[in-house]
């Protein structure tokens, strides 16, 4: 089977277009693919560009075709595979918040429909999360000072971390402790939860209600009070 080239595109694009009642025509203008209707409202124009993947020059080329009509596609061969999907999925997304529609077009002569739409253009209203804006607004309060630089890929200083941390800290000594005194001494109210959950495996029972530090968790107490003397 020899490689595709963006024109094994054009062929079911152009099908499906003509079933939506349009006339088309290939590569008039800067535009892959111009076709046209007429309604009650006069001359329709919808315009499609096609690649063999997304990429940042497709988005560009569709975007600038906006500013002859609101209808713009973009046309790609069709997924394969789960990851494929996942990859394909997200561009999905990112195409409608550009007011783009999305086909997806099979090459592998199967039957069924060749071409399949995942979006319409038009204008996109992205829904807000009243939960994930809520979380967002605790964590940032709840984080003390500024611990992790923006864009990195490493561990993250979360606010649960840094209390974590501080209930450590307080038994870094040897001590062993209620969580209620540990809450009291560290001003971290969530002490009893945090080191019953021993998330990230720092602490250790050493009775009914007491609690010690673990070597793993002397082990980091450490190293964190050494790279704070640096």
């Amino acid at each position: 089977m020899s490689k595709p080239v963006e024109t094994d595109l054009y062929a079911p694009v152009k099908a499906w277009l003509e079933g939506q009642g349009y006339l088309v025509k290939g590569e008039v203008g800067a535009a892959d693919v111009v076709a046209q209707r007429h309604d009650e409202s006069g001359a329709a124009l919808a315009i499609v560009e096609l690649k063999l993947g997304f990429s940042l020059v497709l988005l560009q080329q569709a975007v600038a075709r906006q500013a002859v009509t609101d209808t713009v596609y973009v046309a790609v061969p069709r997924w394969k595979g789960k990851a494929g999907w996942k990859a394909f999925k997200g561009n999905i997304g990112l195409c409608r918040r550009l007011g783009l529609g999305v086909l997806s077009v099979r090459l592998d002569g199967a039957d069924g429909d060749r071409v399949q739409e995942h979006a319409i253009p038009g204008p996109f209203q992205p829904r807000k999360s009243k939960k994930r804006h809520a979380a967002m607004i605790r964590e940032f309060e709840a984080r003390k000072g500024d611990p992790t630089q923006g864009g990195t890929n490493g561990q993250v200083m979360t606010s649960y971390r840094q209390d974590a941390m501080r209930c450590a800290a307080y038994l870094a000594d040897g001590q062993v402790a209620k969580g209620s005194v540990v809450a009291g001494a560290t001003g971290v109210s969530r002490a009893t939860q945090i080191m019953a959950d021993n998330h990230y495996g720092w602490f250790c029972r050493a009775a009914r209600g007491l609690y010690a530090l673990s070597d793993v968790g002397l082990e980091t107490v450490m190293a964190e009070l050494d790279g704070a003397g640096d």
